[in-house]
């Protein structure tokens, strides 16, 4: 049942629109705190060895590529592109203080090109319905229910056709110490509800989780959470990037230490790793960061009654090639 892996969706009423291949910045989707991570590591310049102990002692390593690191060939025994720029799933999960099971509430594909001037995040709508190795079709969170991290890059490599080079995952706590680490974010607020109508808002941590977990009360569900999520991010990137921030090695560094200690990443993203893609990224500001949506074309019902996002099967194909090509520009032509 895709409501085991989605349950509080499950009876919702929401009014949806039209799926289409791109979005505006009112209509993108969500976009999770690790998604910052990597804008953290854009950021630090030339603080990147100030920051490596902090980095060292916070980040947690697990096995989060598993056998998908040894898939060669995805689509009818095509061989997976490997040297088209670097790929980055990002996991954010809903889970609680004192929780041990979550899912997949947001999922990321962050491009980085091999010229290191340009960041795509591409999110993936947590109902696409998409196919699963070993478990047909499904909700692509699903994916992360049956198999965790491992199963999820399968899922994604098989979509799109490009290696995942690297895994890191958070939860909601990483999201709440990020957001009080740079003393509270403003965020313009384009979905009204009773306790946050439509304007602007200063928010500390607190007041930012309760912000983007609400649902119900909004006009379209998940499509309006989305819609929060990506404007408390906006507010994350214009904070984080002004000089007070940047050029405040205190403040930054409690920045850094706040966004990793949640944080696991693959057994392969070494600290080493991070500072040496720091200092390729050095040039890389806000106006670099990219946003989309992975390609759906409506909503429909799967066979056993739970809501999806159906996917646009040649919308992905152009996705799939602007990644393998390391052409994403021309993808948002």
């Amino acid at each position: 049942m895709l409501e085991e892996f989605d349950d509080d969706t499950a009876g919702e009423t929401t009014t949806r629109r039209s799926g289409r291949h791109r979005m505006g910045w009112g209509r993108r989707l969500a976009v999770s705190v690790l998604a910052f991570l990597l804008l953290l590591v854009i950021g630090i310049g030339g603080y990147a060895w100030f920051i490596s102990s902090k980095v060292d002692r916070n980040l947690a390593h697990e096995d989060l590529l598993g056998e998908a690191q040894n898939q060669t060939e995805w689509r009818e025994g095509e061989q997976l592109v490997t040297d088209a720029g670097t790929n980055y799933l990002l996991i954010g999960s809903d889970a609680r203080p004192g929780e041990t099971a979550s899912r997949a509430d947001v999922i990321q594909l962050v491009h980085v090109d091999e010229d290191h001037g340009d960041v795509w995040i591409i999110h993936f709508p947590r109902d696409l319905y998409v196919p699963i190795p070993g478990h047909g079709k499904n909700k692509i969170n699903a994916a992360y229910a049956f198999g965790q991290s491992p199963l999820l890059v399968q899922t994604i490599q098989d979509l799109v056709g490009v290696k995942v080079d690297h895994v890191a995952k958070t939860d909601f706590e990483g999201f709440k110490q990020l957001t009080d680490a740079l003393g509270g974010v403003q965020v313009n607020n384009a979905q009204a509800s009773p306790k946050y109508p439509a304007g602007t808002h200063d928010l500390d941590g607190e007041q930012a989780l309760e912000y983007v977990r609400e649902r119900k009360t909004l006009a379209e569900g998940d499509i309006s959470r989305g819609q929060r999520q990506q404007a408390w991010l906006k507010g994350i990137m214009t904070k984080t990037l002004t000089p007070g921030v940047l050029l405040n090695p205190s403040r930054l560094g409690n920045v850094i230490e706040a966004g990793t200690k949640n944080t696991i990443v693959d057994n392969s993203l070494t600290t080493g790793k991070i500072r040496s893609e720091a200092i390729k990224l050095r040039g890389v500001r806000g106006g670099n960061i990219h946003f989309v949506t992975a390609p759906f074309s409506g909503y429909g019902t799967a066979p056993d009654g739970g809501s999806i996002d159906i996917l646009d099967e040649q919308g992905m194909s152009r996705l799939s090639d602007a990644l393998r090509t390391d052409d994403m520009a021309g993808y948002e032509e």
